[in-house]
């Protein structure tokens, strides 16, 4: 935190979000403070509300706009694509079920995600993301469209090695999946403009090459069928946001990559893996 001429607090990134462009010919690195809203990075030194500084809003971009989608929570379907299942060595009889990251995980397109710490097996999951304008509980397939604001393309990027290990021993995933800066999400287009997709290519490319392809029709669940069941665990509320699984073909990530994904109809995201943040970086 520092204080402006103003005598406001202004807060600080984290060290990954305060990263400069890389030059000419190479990656672009987009500055993700100009997603988040103004008014939460700059708090009166007045407002006695808090006994700290607010932290930045979490936010999504919107295709062709200057607003963002403000992030509540998001939740993530695990083992909604056959193939996938099959390639995790999992009983695909199994129901999928849910887990989370922090909202503050989102990574803008075009950024360069850095190399998490504790992981030699650093996996990308290429998946459609679906973002609510309203919720509830025990919310009805039948209504369930009717909460959508809009969708887009994300990746649930995985420390594969500490989920595993997590897993074989029943513990939590969130450390191998609710880690900084690990779910990248390209601009959102609204439902009134692109309506609901129910099928279309999903892909991803490592470096140029097709690592991942499959289709949003082979998906076990759909996204009304996910919403209802999700809303039988918890609450839903506008701004939360849902990676809706990956299909088969994850793997294995190095720095330097290039990750590029689009699900067909709704839009395309870039970002690029930079080297691990060893050094003591104060928030």
């Amino acid at each position: 935190m520092r204080i402006d001429r103003a005598g406001a607090s202004v807060y600080r990134l984290p060290a990954f979000l305060r990263a400069r462009p890389r030059s000419a010919g190479r990656a672009r690195t987009a500055h993700p403070s100009r997603f988040l809203n103004k008014a939460t990075q700059i708090m009166s030194a007045e407002d006695g509300r808090y006994v700290i500084p607010q932290p930045p809003q979490p936010v999504i971009a919107v295709a062709g706009s200057a607003k963002t989608f403000p992030v509540r929570r998001i939740w993530c379907v695990g083992r909604n694509y056959l193939e996938h299942i099959r390639e995790m060595g999992q009983d695909e009889r199994e129901p999928p079920f849910f887990f989370a990251k922090p909202a503050d995980a989102v990574v803008p397109d075009g950024a360069q995600v850095p190399y998490p710490p504790l992981t030699k097996d650093f996996h990308f999951e290429v998946e459609l993301v679906v973002a609510l304008k309203s919720g509830g509980r025990n919310i009805p397939t039948s209504r369930a469209l009717d909460c959508v604001w809009g969708y887009a393309v994300g990746i649930d990027l995985t420390r594969r090695d500490l989920q595993i290990a997590s897993r074989n021993i029943k513990r939590p995933w969130e450390i191998g999946k609710a880690f900084d800066a690990s779910a990248p999400i390209g601009p959102l287009k609204p439902a009134s403009e692109i309506g609901h997709p129910n099928m279309g290519r999903i892909v991803l490319k490592q470096n140029g090459v097709v690592k991942q392809d499959g289709d949003l029709s082979q998906m076990i669940w759909n996204v009304p069928e996910i919403i209802n069941q999700l809303s039988q665990q918890v609450g839903l509320e506008a701004g939360d946001v849902i990676m809706t699984g990956t299909p088969a073909g994850v793997g294995q990530i190095a720095v330097g990559d290039r990750l590029e994904c689009e699900v067909e109809g709704v839009g395309r995201l870039a970002v690029t893996i930079g080297p691990m943040e060893k050094e003591y970086q104060p928030a």
